[in-house]
């Protein structure tokens, strides 16, 4: 299975945003730039995790995003989701009804491999069902030697924008 880049952008960029103070956004140009990404690609993924209703988007030159869930209510599958789309890795066309041979009639049971690729596919999202970004964090940040810490601290310390205080 291969997923997008995109992916890997919207779970470092919700991991960044979980980091936010309570009335604290960042711009999409500030998260594109601190993982060294396109803002306009950035963009159209934070756009796909606002619509499935993981970040807050507050419009005007002083906006930005922000988690509408606490971390520890995403999880990775859910980034997924919202990225890829529901369906699943696998999809069965029914190839064994084709060619110069194919099945008799329809067929009377499921195609075993589109039965195994879809126990695969329910094992795959249980485990990503099963972490949440707060999970990650939490990992993160026990084998930290205070770089990656002081990293996004400072990060913040510029680009995080202060909402009503």
């Amino acid at each position: 299975m291969k997923l997008s880049e995109g992916v890997e952008q919207a779970i470092h960029s919700v991991a960044m945003l979980a980091q936010l103070s309570a009335n604290g956004v960042l711009s999409a140009a500030s998260l594109a730039a601190y993982h060294g990404v396109k803002t306009s690609y950035l963009l159209k993924h934070l756009q796909a995790l606002s619509g499935a209703g993981l970040l807050s988007t507050l419009p005007g030159p002083r906006g930005g995003y922000r988690l509408a869930r606490k971390a520890e209510q995403i999880t990775l599958l859910d980034i997924v989701l919202a990225v890829e789309g529901p369906e699943p890795a696998f999809r069965c066309l029914e190839i064994r009804q084709r060619g110069p041979n194919p099945l008799p009639g329809k067929p009377t049971r499921p195609c075993e491999i589109n039965a195994a690729m879809l126990r695969a596919e329910k094992a795959y999202r249980a485990e990503l069902r099963r972490v949440t970004v707060a999970d990650i964090l939490a990992d993160v940040a026990a084998g930290d030697d205070g770089s990656i810490a002081a990293r996004g601290c400072a990060f913040l310390a510029i680009h995080e924008r202060k909402q009503g205080a």
